[in-house]
């Protein structure tokens, strides 16, 4: 059952991710301002939706949950559980699995630094 809330959540951050990439540009076109700031938001759904995807794949490896046949491939029992940890990304498709959480939490950090450092990314605050 774990694995499929892990499934959910690829799927959810998904749907996200489409809607971070369109619903912010929208709103840059009608000149709306809560469209553009929606992107914190849908940045930090995104991000906390593939952290919830990867650490449920982490867990199906620490419990041996060799229902998944990801972790079937790539773990056993005899592993400990730090190898098994590290077995979470040692293949294919654990390690995009790390490297889309990588990239949501750098979408994540530059949509909330953005609105700390607006004045030095854009010149036409200056004035």
């Amino acid at each position: 059952m774990i694995p499929e809330i892990g499934n959910g959540l690829l799927c959810l951050a998904l749907g996200i991710a489409l809607l971070l990439s369109v619903y912010p540009l929208w709103g840059v076109a009608r000149g709306d301002a809560r469209m553009m700031a929606s992107s914190r938001l849908f940045a930090w759904l995104l991000f906390m939706s593939v952290a919830g995807a990867f650490l449920v794949l982490v867990n199906a490896f620490v419990v041996n949950d060799f229902t998944v046949t990801y972790v079937a491939s790539n773990s056993n029992t005899q592993l400990p559980v730090w190898y098994r940890v590290a077995a979470t990304w040692g293949a294919h498709e654990g390690s995009l699995l790390l490297w889309v959480l990588l990239m949501s939490g750098w979408t994540f950090a530059v949509a909330i630094l953005v609105s700390v450092f607006r004045w030095i990314l854009w010149p036409a605050y200056w004035r």
